[in-house]
């Protein structure tokens, strides 16, 4: 019998698998992304950005205002109690010296309108009480009322200069001329010619001063002097429907007359 060769079940270390000869396929390959813009911040994020730092420069401007206008302050409250501290100044005084009235004549025509002609004669005292201040005064408007009414005006046309702890007289003529007046303001002036005390009157003084300290002069400053307290009555014959008037004046009572000055400020168009 003839022998059969069987083959050995363990592989021979020469023999080479079929899974090591095969050539694996190459891996496939991404889908290709596209192409992304660089990054920009968003639109609302700039305009919230930008309203900060509007909001920060605009507190910081207010901040830097209020601080020099608060520094300005200071030092002009400095500069003022030094200044007072050093020189004490005071307001000038005015007082009335005499008021006269020559004409004050109510002519009443044809047609019911009453018109007032009128001349009166004024001296007023100004005083300086000051040691190192002097005042330089422009020309002066004065005008004369009766509780509101125009009674007459005119002017100091000089100016003058009021020297330390010096008196100064002033002297002017007011007059109106044939001024038309409504009823009502005739009756009430009437009725006050009917009293003992006479027609109430009123001036108001109406100048520009300028301070002088030593050797510093400031601007011009608007005054207006208030005089109240005045009465009078009138020439004889004065009240009714004559153009005559008196050849005697009156003297108007000014013993209880008191005038108070104040400051006129103009802003603009507007004067306080």
């Amino acid at each position: 019998m003839t022998d059969r060769v069987y083959p050995s079940s363990k592989p021979n270390g020469n023999t080479t698998t079929a899974t090591t000869n095969t050539i694996l396929p190459p891996p496939p390959s991404k889908a290709q992304q596209p192409n992304r813009h660089p990054y920009r911040p968003n639109s609302v994020t700039n305009q919230r950005t930008r309203r900060r730092s509007r909001r920060g420069c605009f507190c910081l401007c207010c901040f830097w205002s209020v601080l020099i206008i608060t520094l300005l302050l200071l030092i002009s409250a400095i500069a003022g109690c030094i200044l007072y501290l050093l020189y004490r100044p005071h307001r000038p005084t005015f007082s009335i010296a005499a008021l006269k009235i020559s004409e004050f004549n109510l002519t009443t025509t044809a047609d019911d309108t009453t018109r007032l002609t009128s001349n009166l004669n004024l001296t007023i005292s100004t005083r300086n009480p000051n040691k190192k201040i002097t005042f330089y005064y422009d020309s002066i408007s004065i005008t004369c009322l009766s509780e509101g009414t125009q009674v007459a005006n005119g002017y100091f046309a000089n100016s003058f200069v009021s020297n330390p702890n010096n008196i100064t007289i002033i002297r002017s003529s007011l007059s109106s001329n044939s001024q038309l007046l409504e009823t009502e303001t005739v009756n009430r002036m009437r009725s006050d010619l009917k009293k003992k005390s006479g027609l109430p009157l009123k001036l108001l003084l109406d100048t520009k001063v300028r301070v002088k300290i030593e050797s510093i002069r400031s601007k011009k400053i608007g005054i207006r002097v208030k005089c109240e307290g005045i009465h009078s009555l009138i020439p004889k014959g004065g009240s009714g429907n004559s153009r005559n008037s008196s050849s005697s004046s009156v003297a108007a009572t000014v013993s209880a007359a008191k005038c108070k000055l104040d400051l006129r400020i103009k802003i603009w168009k507007w004067t306080f």
